[in-house]
């Protein structure tokens, strides 16, 4: 399998507890993974690896600070080199989730290939929403190839 990059940001640690369960269903399919914070990731992780999960607590119906700061800093200079390459997105919420639209839409000014639908997390992650995001990881693994 290759590896899968997820980037998230969290202030409850809600999008931090579904950025683990996506981690660990892209591990149990067998990839590779690096679980960063927008704010620790960079293009060249980007660059490196096979798939991306995206990953946000909706701030006022758009994604929180630490994912548009790794997107604004990696779009230029990955731009030709992560063109149809598979991500997932995942949002936690407390009711609205339309932060969602922001990742989707950004994902695709990257050129980004959606592997699967979105993953909209109320609160913190139960075990419906958990077993989403472990599915969401696996097929992210699957799309990372080896």
């Amino acid at each position: 399998m290759g590896k899968v990059l997820v980037v998230y940001c969290s202030m409850s640690g809600n999008t931090k507890a579904a950025a683990e369960a996506v981690a660990a269903g892209a591990e149990e399919a067998g990839a590779e993974v690096v679980l960063k914070t927008g704010f620790d990731a960079g293009p060249e992780d980007l660059v490196a690896c096979g798939a991306v999960a995206l990953g946000s607590y909706d701030a006022f119906s758009y994604m929180g600070g630490g994912l548009k700061d790794f997107l604004d800093r990696a779009f230029y200079p990955t731009q030709g080199e992560v063109t149809d390459k598979p991500y997932g997105a995942f949002v936690s919420h407390g009711g609205g989730g339309r932060a969602i639209d922001s990742v989707e839409s950004v994902a695709k000014s990257f050129k980004l290939a959606k592997v699967d639908d979105s993953v909209l997390v109320k609160g913190s992650p139960d075990e419906a929403a958990t077993a989403k995001l472990k599915a969401l990881g696996a097929k992210l693994a699957a799309a990372a190839g080896g």
